[in-house]
């Protein structure tokens, strides 16, 4: 793909040919279907409590459906083009509830923090559980979608890249930990066929990749990336680079990607949020784990949503939460569950590690590479 503008349009490979093209041939799972299940419940255990320990968060319920007219659904983009499941419920009802099946709790748990009593410095986890139907089907991303949701409420100086980098960091020590958790589970994880994770990450704004990759759309800037650095944070997603389009589109009401910022060595930039992305040994590609950030007070909010021509969202009750200071500031992120377990216990597709459906086309090709989904 060399359009740019192509590349903004959403997740997934596009063709089961091209899905055909770079799955991998010579594939053979390092553990059994039920060797994966007892270290996949390994790492969910260990994640979610150090997890909360790090952060200092708390596990909590998460919604499967939500009120349409709330506007805490996640939209997940700014271009309307994947939206959530809808039905009407309410046996009996003059007017049924409009409900939706969540995309994921981004919104909603920024006033949970209100609901749970969060102060500064606490906060919350979920055990997420969503449907996001505009996917195209591939290797590593599925209609059913599972994330560790978390949210911690912050003081209005902790909106900086500095609180930002730290937590980054306190995250990635806990998937770190996790990798070495499942291979003392199961040693024959440790194939030297598969490197292991760094212990570090490296830090870069989109607009620096934007410049060390001109020619090359988002997702083809992101794979050179790394090659290079396998494990990396990229800042500011969202805002319009100097090429005139987001290193990717961002939902206008929760990340901050507005907010102006400073590179290390001095240069403007913008955005408070943004990805951790790694160098898939297995499938030999990018790989998303985490997308977080410092979310938008009723400024940014405001400025995002007018950049994005979207103001006719502000008299909903989540916005408005906002806009009249009634619920925390805060930072928070989704942690791709099966995506951790995919890439931890060196798997090729995330039906190894979750139950779902996939396409007659996409299961045909597993079956020729020795991929066998659950």
């Amino acid at each position: 793909m060399t359009d740019k503008q192509a590349d903004l349009a959403g997740p997934g490979i596009s063709t089961y040919e091209e899905v055909a093209k770079i799955l991998p041939r010579d594939y053979s799972s390092l553990l059994t279907p039920r060797e994966t299940m007892q270290a996949l419940y390994g790492v969910k255990n260990y994640i979610e409590e150090n997890l909360c320990r790090e952060l200092n968060l708390m596990m909590v319920q998460v919604p499967l459906i939500v009120d349409r007219q709330s506007g805490v659904n996640d939209m997940l983009d700014r271009d309307g083009s994947r939206t959530p499941v809808e039905f009407p419920c309410g046996l009996g009802l003059d007017k049924p509830i409009d409900a939706q099946v969540v995309q994921a709790a981004t919104k909603w748990k920024r006033m949970a923090l209100k609901t749970f009593d969060c102060q500064v410095g606490q906060g919350i986890c979920t055990d997420m559980k969503a449907i996001r139907k505009d996917y195209f089907l591939d290797h590593d991303h599925s209609a059913y979608v599972d994330q560790w949701d978390w949210e911690r409420a912050i003081t209005a100086d902790q909106r900086n890249l500095d609180f930002l980098t730290d937590t980054v960091r306190r995250i990635w020590k806990v998937i770190k930990g996790a990798e070495e958790f499942a291979q003392d589970m199961f040693p024959q994880l440790k194939d030297p066929k598969y490197p292991g994770l760094p212990q570090e990450l490296t830090f870069f704004h989109a607009e620096e990749i934007l410049d060390m990759y001109p020619d090359l759309p988002r997702k083809q800037r992101e794979t050179r990336l790394v090659q290079e650095y396998p494990a990396v944070f990229i800042y500011g997603i969202g805002w319009p680079l100097k090429d005139g389009y987001p290193h990717e589109l961002r939902a206008a009401d929760y990340d901050d990607w507005v907010t102006e910022t400073t590179s290390a060595d001095g240069r403007p930039m913008h955005g408070l949020n943004g990805d951790i992305l790694v160098w898939n040994p297995v499938t030999q590609r990018r790989h998303e784990l985490t997308s977080m950030g410092v979310r938008v007070t009723k400024e940014t909010l405001l400025q995002q949503l007018e950049l994005s021509g979207q103001m006719e969202l502000v008299e909903q009750p989540y916005h408005q939460a906002i806009l009249n200071d009634q619920i925390p500031l805060s930072i928070g992120g989704g942690i791709g569950q099966s995506r951790v377990y995919m890439l931890l216990l060196k798997k090729a597709h995330l039906g190894e590690v979750g139950v779902t459906v996939w396409p007659r086309e996409l299961k045909k090709i597993c079956t020729e590479r020795n991929i066998h989904l659950l």
